[in-house]
């Protein structure tokens, strides 16, 4: 294994666990806690402190850019479009933990905003190619700038939308993490794949705490943050330049969210409800209303996560 890889997951699991239970303290100290029952769809019955985010996003960069030494318009670019999910997370974090709420349109509009920054570091959908004819099929740049923001900006919702349950959204980023890790490297995208294996490392020390019952959680900002990087990756170590079939690995990598919250959408579409706004339709819910509690629901999910990214895989190993 490159030591590269086997440093920047040490060195980001190590200081997760390290610094976490500071984080704790700190996030106590100044009450950034969710109080239980401000939200319908939140299951906690006892106070939990926030702020896991600030190490998350914090942790990667230092480790990423002390391991890479990469400081590129692209990565600048990138380091820019993650803050701007990472503070716009927070700053919806903040009006949850006070009983208030952040109107969609601004979130929504940072969002793409930070998703457009992103398609002009050149990390975006192109195109593909057709084996059978041996020929790669350019999209026209209007069409690539569409897709990429809908990828992006589809990823980054519904990792946020996963973070329902202790260490749901950890288990299934690490696993959509580990399983790009061995893509981005069958197709020889190394830097992809060490944002991958820091990020794998980041979510375990991360689950350390969050695992039922959870000692602390990231939030908006975390789950956002997460789910962003998860789309860059997708976009920038598999789907660039990639065969009509492997254009599915992330797609199946990240089926359980995906999937999921495909149906939540047109379930809501159907009821007449926000498509934006959260609430406890997701599968997670839908498993503890049939019976299942907290921890065999995330296992049950992360079983199907694992299969999907075996098959994710299989067909990278097909294609290489």
């Amino acid at each position: 294994m490159n030591i590269s890889y086997l440093l920047g997951f040490s060195i980001a699991l190590v200081l997760m666990l390290i610094t976490t239970p500071k984080m704790i303290e700190f996030a106590k100290k100044i009450n950034f806690v969710e109080q239980p029952n401000i939200l319908a769809r939140k299951i906690h019955t006892e106070p939990k402190p926030y702020l896991a985010s600030v190490l998350i996003y914090s942790i990667f960069w230092i480790v990423f850019m002390a391991l890479s030494r990469d400081f590129s318009m692209k990565v600048l670019l990138i380091f820019i479009s993650s803050f701007l999910i990472f503070s716009i997370g927070l700053v919806d974090d903040w009006y949850k933990i006070n009983r208030k709420d952040l109107s969609a349109l601004p979130k929504l509009l940072v969002q793409i905003f930070a998703c457009s920054l992103v398609f002009f570091a050149d990390i975006r959908f192109e195109g593909f190619y057709l084996p059978i004819y041996n020929t790669y099929v350019a999209l026209p740049i209007w069409l690539q700038f569409v897709f990429t923001i809908v990828w992006l900006f589809g990823v980054t919702t519904v990792i946020n939308f996963t973070d329902g349950l202790d260490g749901l959204a950890g288990s299934i980023s690490c696993i959509s993490a580990s399983t790009l890790f061995i893509v981005a490297q069958l197709k020889g995208h190394y830097s992809y794949a060490l944002i991958s294996i820091i990020l794998v490392g980041i979510c375990i020390g991360y689950l350390k705490y969050n695992k039922y019952p959870s000692k602390i959680l990231m939030g908006d900002s975390g789950a956002t943050f997460l789910g962003f990087m998860l789309g860059i990756i997708s976009l920038g170590g598999v789907m660039k330049q990639a065969t009509i079939l492997s254009t599915l690995i992330p797609i199946i990598a990240l089926g359980v969210p995906i999937f999921d919250n495909i149906y939540v959408v047109f379930k809501r579409i159907k009821e007449k409800k926000p498509i934006y706004v959260g609430d406890n339709s997701q599968a997670h819910y839908r498993l503890m209303k049939k019976g299942l509690n907290q921890m065999q629901a995330v296992m049950f999910l992360c079983l199907i996560s694992i299969s999907l990214g075996l098959f994710s895989i299989i067909i990278a190993l097909l294609n290489y």
